[in-house]
């Protein structure tokens, strides 16, 4: 059979749906939401983790410091007003009054303090501060000082950007958690409040409207403005069954589905009740991240004969099927149509595919049919794509696969482990990143090649890193496009890590869902239903 027609059985089969009749009645609730996720909600904390569900669900609990508009820029969220020292050094900064956390205690600067001191050491800007701060501390209780031994003009960027690590506020006896330990608390001083009583994970989880928030005066404008909730409940509902899902959002028994496969839309289009739209102009990253640790791909050689034997097109069609005009080959680190696009060095992943060149790589690279553990979170069609061409490319090129089908979850602890694959280890895993992400260093996290700091594969390349610098010292835009020349050569060359492609997504909802903007992560505020 066909995977649509696989697709499209499974659904009836199921009856369209899992849901119970209480279920339905909620559904039918003009100011109840029920939304199904990319994946499953592992936990509420977008400090300790980068999976991109989690940041997504925390921007509806959580509020930051500053938030990125859709022109990609900061704007103040949680603060009132800055004030910057002359030498571009010291900062002073006052949060908005009358901020209160879920648990009814009012936001403090001493919160927003030790929230920032949580998330530096574990996002790449917050690093780049950590190692230029001199002093960080409250002065009252709504305003901090942040003083700097030199300039970091891209602060406010890192404080509202949007992808992993998240700069999000906490109070404060949760923020002073260990940052590489995951908080058990959820409190937040966001939009909605998290229902952990409600909580079932694997299946479901459960956001109210927080009666206490305040918003912004100004229009909603992605994470920045006024976060204005037209709805009471937001229902997250696991369905890793796309067939399943199919069958409830045809029969009114959800209203939004984030990342339909393109096999099904078809089929949603022509359902009036349906609506179906590009999620995000600024579209995707398809990512394989390699172990640089651990045998085979600590050696270069071996990282690289991946790069001649991979071919974007077979990943791409995997992913979102045969319509080119929904993606791209993407020889390039860095978001195809933006200024910082380049394809500089990435002559290895452009042409006919060489497989005798991978072959003759691996065994100049000393790899001698070694397993190759692959972690591929086969509950997401995004990774389960990539992992079963992958699993078929490397067959093809003689390496031993061991393909372990997990769930998101298992795979975002599972990638955090350094050791080796006969201790739990692994060789290869699965993800993308938004494109609004890749645009430049400064949101993304796995261009960098800091080593241990870097992101999961902990990639390590002096001239990887030294060009971002420079990026971050350019004087003007000939500047920063030299640079990012700079990353992507010698991240090409370093296998940081393997682009398997550009692609938009679609998402789906009923139309009687108003008003979703598009961005690229889900939306919640000023969405409404008839």
């Amino acid at each position: 059979m066909q995977r649509r027609q696989l697709l499209l059985a499974s659904g009836a089969a199921l009856g369209g749906s899992r849901l119970a009749a209480p279920g339905l009645a909620w559904a039918q609730n003009s100011k109840v939401l029920r939304f199904v996720p990319q994946a499953d909600l592992p936990n509420l904390d977008p400090v300790a983790g980068t999976q991109l569900v989690v940041r997504n669900a925390s921007l509806l609990v959580y509020d930051m410091l500053y938030g990125i508009g859709a022109d990609l820029q900061p704007k103040p969220q949680m603060v009132e007003r800055h004030e910057i020292g002359a030498d571009g050094k010291d900062w002073r900064f006052t949060l908005r009054a009358g901020l209160r956390f879920h648990d009814g205690e009012p936001v403090l600067a001493r919160d927003a303090v030790a929230s920032i001191r949580r998330w530096m050491p574990r996002d790449g800007m917050g690093q780049m501060i950590q190692a230029r701060l001199d002093m960080l501390e409250a002065v009252d209780d709504r305003s901090f000082r942040l003083r700097l031994k030199q300039p970091f003009p891209k602060l406010l960027y890192a404080f509202g950007k949007s992808n992993t690590p998240l700069l999000v506020v906490m109070p404060e006896r949760i923020a002073n958690t260990d940052p590489y330990t995951q908080v058990k608390e959820y409190v937040g001083s966001g939009p909605m409040r998290f229902r952990r009583d409600e909580w079932m994970a694997g299946s479901r989880a459960v956001f109210e409207t927080f009666a206490g928030y305040r918003p912004r005066e100004e229009a909603a404008d992605w994470l920045a403005g006024g976060k204005r909730m037209m709805l009471d409940r937001v229902e997250w509902l696991t369905m890793p069954d796309p067939g399943t899902a199919l069958g409830a959002i045809q029969n009114g028994e959800i209203d939004w589905w984030e990342s339909p496969i393109a096999d099904l839309v078809p089929v949603m289009q022509n359902n009036r009740q349906i609506r179906v739209e590009i999620a995000d102009p600024l579209g995707n990253v398809g990512a394989m991240r390699l172990n640089h640790l651990i045998p085979p791909f600590n050696n270069q050689l071996v990282r690289q004969a991946l790069q001649y034997a991979v071919n974007q097109e077979d990943y791409m069609r995997a992913l979102v099927g045969d319509d080119e005009a929904l993606w791209k080959r993407m020889p390039s680190f860095f978001t195809p149509g933006t200024p910082g696009y380049t394809e500089a060095g990435a002559g290895a992943l452009k042409g006919p595919r060489q497989y005798d060149k991978a072959r003759d790589l691996l065994k100049q690279g000393g790899y001698q049919g070694e397993k190759v553990v692959m972690l591929v979170a086969a509950d997401v069609p995004i990774t389960k794509a990539q992992g079963d061409v992958t699993a078929d490319m490397l067959g093809r090129i003689g390496m031993n696969v061991d393909y372990q089908a997990l769930d998101w979850g298992t795979v975002g602890g599972r990638r955090t482990s350094r050791r080796p694959v006969s201790d739990g280890g692994w060789n290869i895993f699965f993800s993308w990143h938004s494109g609004a992400d890749c645009i430049n260093p400064a949101p993304y996290k796995g261009v960098s090649a800091s080593g241990d700091k870097a992101w999961f594969g902990w990639p390590s390349d002096e001239r990887v890193e030294q060009h971002i610098a420079e990026w971050y010292d350019a004087p003007d835009a000939a500047s920063e496009k030299a640079a990012l020349e700079g990353v992507n050569r010698a991240g090409m060359e370093a296998v940081t890590y393997i682009p398997t492609g550009f692609f938009l997504g679609y998402t789906a909802s009923r139309t009687a869902v108003r008003n979703i903007q598009h961005a690229p992560f889900p939306l919640f505020w000023g969405a409404s239903k008839a």
